[in-house]
């Protein structure tokens, strides 16, 4: 069983604040700005299939991320969209983009 998959540990809020959230996801996002501009920057050094690869896969998680602050504008973010039950803070922490919990991200994948 892996960390993600044990119940919150004491002293620590099931789910996130709207306020957590937003931050986390904003760090996100500013990550993969930061990954375009600089495989924009790389130019030549790397060839142009792999950067167009780079790109849309940063893409797609921007695209991810902008879903996630909907999810926190319409209250359901943190909510699991397999099973509607609460996706653990410690998943939120390090995906804070994520839109299933573990069991159902396994289910999906």
């Amino acid at each position: 069983m892996s960390s993600l998959d044990t119940p919150p540990t004491e002293g620590r809020p099931e789910r996130l604040t709207a306020h957590e959230a937003r931050q986390r996801l904003e760090h996100e996002r500013n990550a993969r700005l930061t990954q375009l501009r600089a495989i924009d920057d790389a130019g030549r050094d790397v060839t142009d299939q792999v950067m167009s690869v780079q790109k849309e896969a940063v893409r797609r998680v921007l695209a991810e991320i902008e879903t996630a602050f909907a999810r926190v504008g319409d209250g359901s973010y943190g909510t699991c969209l397999g099973c509607s039950r609460p996706v653990p803070a410690e998943r939120l922490e390090i995906l804070p983009y994520t839109r299933f919990c573990v069991a159902c991200q396994r289910h999906n994948a």
